[in-house]
């Protein structure tokens, strides 16, 4: 099994099950006549990042994420996402960048070097290290996150909704 098969996929389901996740969240706030910003910047505790954080990150982790494992230069996102459009938007703009990556550019990736500046200082990992112990994690804490900011506010998601269709 390769990188491309471990990351790629893997975040493509992720980042179109938190599109449907979203989905049901504003359908929420209609419903309920919430105001959608209300969801958009809700969070689980004062010091964590809100929902539109979150998917702004899962975003960035995916592509970021992937691409340096590709050696593919990534296009920054701005971070101006304010609507549950937007936010899909980001979403999509994300789910096309792994669908532009193909198995042969992460031919070699996993002894490959990736330096990450963290904090003042560098982090060093191997790519097989990199995505597993790295990439993979920070992507699926703020996809989770997201998922449960939404839930502890009343939007009715399961587990499937997280884990999305195979």
């Amino acid at each position: 099994m390769s990188l491309y098969d471990v990351a790629v996929p893997t975040m493509k389901r992720t980042l179109l099950s938190l599109s449907e996740i979203l989905k049901k969240a504003e359908a929420f706030a209609e419903e309920r006549k919430i105001e959608p910003s209300v969801l958009i910047n809700a969070r689980l505790a004062p010091d964590m990042f809100p929902l539109k954080r979150q998917i702004q990150i899962v975003s960035d982790a995916a592509r970021r994420g992937a691409g340096r494992l590709a050696d593919v230069d990534v296009t920054p996102i701005e971070d101006t996402e304010e609507t549950f459009a937007e936010l899909q938007a980001r979403i999509a703009t994300s789910v096309a960048f792994l669908d532009s990556l193909t198995p042969e550019q992460f031919e070699g990736a996993e002894s490959k070097t990736i330096t990450l500046p963290v904090g003042g200082t560098e982090l060093k990992f191997d790519g097989t290290t990199f995505l597993m112990a790295y990439a993979m994690s920070n992507f699926s804490f703020h996809a989770v996150t997201a998922y449960n900011i939404l839930r502890h506010n009343g939007v009715v998601l399961g587990k499937m909704d997280y884990l999305g269709k195979p």
